[in-house]
């Protein structure tokens, strides 16, 4: 089965990952593909913009087996990085749709859209917390600049899931569907490619230098790399796995 599935709709594109049995948890090969789709359509002047949605639901994490036995030195030289880099970078217009589950690293990439459309069915968080880690592709600063400090800390640290309205209440999503967001996000992505592509990269480079600037992305993305040596990361995927309540000792 593929796990990316890539749509050309004339002047735009449609990405969708494709790991339902596993709710398309972004494990690092899937990562690489899309950042690689997300490379050639950035070099290809015939696109103008890019739907990334997902089958069932839009990801649910990063993959548990490749975290668990990751160390921190694993983290300094993970691969993931640059893949994460290379979806930020991308210069035109990224519309993620969301339905289902949009967990962790799930989040995280939907985050990094330029414009988020929410699905009824929407479910949002940063739960890393669960698994004594935290977010590890800018996800905190990213929601911070969002929705503020106290409503980003009650996501991080607590591991809450919200629904779609309170996302859309917090300004998370611009727009709420009544139907499937991908299929809102079907007509907005052609509507997106149908204006001046030169005037919308710009715009776009504009607002995401003025948004990270304002963002302390090293020293999260460091502490989560310290965090992967610790017991209770290892405690906290044991617990999920066994499906438990974590007893973390602080180690």
């Amino acid at each position: 089965m593929d796990e990316l599935l890539i749509e050309h709709h004339g002047a735009w594109a449609k990405l969708t990952l494709n790991r339902p049995q596993a709710k398309n948890a972004l494990t690092t090969g899937l990562l690489q593909r899309l950042a690689e789709a997300l490379g050639r359509f950035a070099a290809d002047p015939a696109c103008r913009a890019v739907l990334l949605t997902g089958a069932g639901d839009f990801a649910a994490g990063a993959d548990i087996g490749e975290i668990e036995h990751k160390t921190a030195q694993d983290g300094a030289s993970d691969p993931r990085k640059v893949h994460w880099n290379t979806v930020r970078a991308f210069p035109k217009p990224l519309v993620a749709a969301i339905d289902g589950f949009a967990l962790g690293g799930g989040f995280e990439l939907a985050l990094m859209a330029d414009l988020i459309v929410l699905g009824p069915t929407a479910r949002l968080g940063l739960p890393e917390t669960n698994l004594g880690l935290i977010p590890g592709a800018g996800g905190g600063q990213r929601l911070m600049a969002l929705v503020g400090r106290q409503r980003a800390a009650r996501l991080v640290l607590t591991g809450e899931i919200i629904d779609a309205a309170t996302a859309y209440a917090w300004g998370i999503g611009a727009w709420l569907t009544e139907d499937s967001a991908s299929t809102f996000g079907d007509a907005l992505t052609d509507k997106l490619s149908r204006r001046a592509p030169l005037a919308l990269q710009a715009a776009k480079a504009a607002l995401i230098a003025g948004e990270d600037r304002a963002m302390a992305l090293t020293p999260e993305r460091s502490a989560f790399e310290a965090l992967l040596d610790t017991a209770d990361k290892a405690e906290g995927i044991r617990a999920f796995r066994e499906k438990r309540k974590p007893d973390f000792r602080g180690q």
